[in-house]
């Protein structure tokens, strides 16, 4: 189950305003990461890591997916579906997947328009897991939320969806946004889709409970990037790549754990493969299964992950790489020499027109693209990273 822009921003991640009890409960039930990092905050460039178990640079899924963007696998890649499928396993899809080329991804029922409606996200999967008739199955489940909808977060009534407004007033500003009203309105119209979202949760835990298919089957929770502001989403700032990352398997003999190994998001598809008694493909994966770890605090030999960034649409050329243990983060921007681009849904935000002007400016008054220069220079920081550099 992958959420979309979620970042730490739920209760069991410490945020105390967050309005998540499903997730907090999935955490209390399996073992929640504490130090979960994907490769790339950028949702198609990470989805396709997620998949395939290598890092951009092998498989080449650089920047978006869709429409001109149009990244896809190199032709060797087998990605995850492919693999389970080859093992026998029924595949489905609920919601985003925006990774190509399709045909590398060989879902037996796909269902990619709906991922907001997450009650009726829910109910597919139902219909998916019963008509399985006792075949072993893996269910994709990419949710719509708590990304930006336009210009906003969508919100709006949704079937079966109890809504949870926020106070402006009371929500907390991050400390790399400025407070304003513009900020504070969109933080809160933020933590409502995250509430959704945790709605979901809850509604397919009671999809494998009424299945009987709880105590049967792996359950992996995490977000793809951080939340979709200026300074987290696209960058390789913590805020943008440390993620939440949950995971409950039946054959835990502890619950409620709090793992600091450092995950990298390349480890998912080797433990998935694992869990399911699949093969890895013939060439070698970046990541390694967690399941030997799963129910350790501090296992050894899991200190580092590496990140990286090129593109998020395709005009956002800036490529970043880096490291970062427990102790150090090492960020080398490649060509520090050019302006910083912003995805143009944060561009277009309230939070950034917010920041670039006056409240309230038009959009005439914007500049002919969206860019930002800011300082860039490779850096070493100690164990106290700030979020802003």
């Amino acid at each position: 189950m992958i959420a979309d822009d979620l970042g730490l921003y739920t209760g069991e991640y410490g945020d105390r305003v967050a309005r998540t009890p499903n997730l907090d409960r999935l955490a209390q039930d399996g073992v929640r990461f504490a130090n979960a990092y994907c490769t790339t905050a950028s949702c198609a460039a990470c989805r396709s890591v997620v998949l395939s178990g290598l890092q951009n640079s092998r498989q080449r899924a650089l920047r978006h997916a869709h429409a001109g963007h149009n990244q896809q696998y190199l032709p060797f890649v087998r990605p995850l579906p492919r693999l389970l499928k080859d093992a026998g396993y029924r595949t489905g899809l609920i919601g985003k997947l925006y990774v190509n080329p399709i045909s590398a991804l060989p879902f037996d029922q796909s269902e990619p328009g709906i991922q907001r409606g997450v009650a009726q996200m829910a109910r597919i999967a139902r219909d998916f897991i019963r008509s399985s008739s006792g075949r072993p199955w893996y269910l994709h489940v990419a949710f719509g939320d708590p990304h930006r909808f336009g210009r906003g977060f969508a919100s709006q009534d949704y079937e079966g969806v109890k809504r949870m407004p926020f106070d402006p007033a009371k929500v907390p500003v991050p400390s790399f946004l400025p407070d304003n009203a513009a900020v504070r309105k969109e933080m809160a119209e933020y933590y409502e889709a995250a509430n959704r979202l945790d709605q979901g949760i809850g509604f397919f835990m009671d999809v494998l409970r009424e299945t009987g298919q709880l105590d049967n089957t792996l359950i992996v929770f995490f977000s793809d990037n951080g939340i979709p502001f200026p300074n987290p989403k696209t960058t390789v700032y913590d805020s943008g790549i440390h993620m939440p990352f949950i995971v409950r398997s039946p054959e835990q003999s502890r619950r409620g754990v709090v793992n600091n190994a450092m995950l990298s998001f390349v480890d998912i598809l080797p433990t998935a493969v694992e869990w399911a008694g699949a093969k890895l493909p013939e060439y070698p994966v970046h990541g390694r299964s967690f399941l030997p770890i799963l129910e350790q605090e501090n296992p050894a030999g899991w200190d580092r992950v590496y990140f990286w960034h090129t593109f998020h649409e395709i005009t956002m050329y800036y490529p970043m790489r880096g490291m970062r243990t427990t102790r150090y983060k090492y960020i080398r921007n490649l060509v520090p020499e050019l302006e910083f681009p912003f995805a143009s849904d944060l561009f277009a935000s309230a939070t950034w027109q917010s920041v670039k002007g006056t409240p309230g400016e038009s959009s005439a008054s914007a500049p002919s693209r969206p860019t930002c220069t800011v300082p860039a220079r490779s850096c070493t920081t100690s164990s106290a990273i700030p979020t802003r550099w």
